[in-house]
C-alpha cells in the first residue's frame, strides 16, 4: 500500500512477540493498537518509524493466521453466513516515543460457503491466503467470500491509510 500511494520507506522486522500481547488482552481494537505500537517501538533509531497490525474476529473469537491449509479451511468453515470484523491499527514513533495511532474496524458479511466453494477457493489462494489473519485478499478471490461491506477499503487490506498518509504530511514527511 506505501509503494501505490507513493511513500518512500524501508521495511525492517520488528521484534515483538504478538503471542504474548494476545495472550494478555482480548479485545481486537487494543491487540492492534498495542501491536502496531509495540512494533514501531521494537524497530526504535532516530527515524520515524510505521508499525501496523490487524486482527480479526468473528463470532466472539479472535483469529490468528492460519497453521495450514486444514486450518485455513476451518477457519473459513467457521466464517461462513457470520458477521467478520477486521481491525487495522497503525502507529508513528519517533525516537522510542509514540507520535500518532489510529485503529479502524470493517465488518465484512460472509456469505454461506459451500465445502466444495471452500476446497476450490483454497486451491486457487493457497498458499498466499496463508499469510493473512482473514484468509483472503480482497483484491483476488477473497471478495467473492462476501455478500456485504462495510468499511474502509485500507483497512481491510490491512493498514488504516488514509488517517497514516495525513498523519505524515501533518508532520511534513509527505508534500501536503
Amino acid at each position: 500500500m506505501l509503494d501505490a500511494a507513493g511513500v518512500d520507506y524501508r521495511s525492517m522486522r520488528p521484534d515483538v512477540d504478538e503471542g504474548a500481547v494476545k495472550v494478555r488482552l482480548s479485545e481486537a481494537a487494543r491487540i492492534a493498537t498495542e501491536l502496531s505500537e509495540a512494533k514501531a517501538l521494537s524497530v526504535g533509531g532516530d527515524d520515524w518509524v510505521i508499525g501496523s497490525d490487524s486482527v480479526v474476529s468473528c463470532g466472539g473469537r479472535l483469529f490468528d493466521k492460519p497453521r495450514d491449509r486444514q486450518n485455513a479451511a476451518e477457519h473459513l468453515t467457521f466464517f461462513s453466513g457470520k458477521e467478520m470484523q477486521l481491525t487495522s491499527a497503525a502507529a508513528l514513533v519517533r525516537r522510542g516515543k509514540l507520535d500518532w495511532g489510529h485503529v479502524d474496524t470493517a465488518r465484512l458479511q460472509v456469505r454461506n460457503l459451500s465445502a466444495a466453494f471452500i476446497g476450490d477457493y483454497l486451491d486457487a489462494e493457497w498458499p498466499e491466503v496463508g499469510y493473512t489473519v482473514g484468509v483472503f485478499r480482497l483484491e483476488a478471490r477473497g471478495v467473492q467470500l462476501f455478500e456485504a461491506i462495510d468499511g474502509d477499503h485500507f483497512t481491510i487490506l490491512g493498514m488504516p491509510l488514509l488517517p497514516l498518509l495525513g498523519a505524515l504530511r501533518d508532520r511534513g514527511l509527505l508534500p501536503a
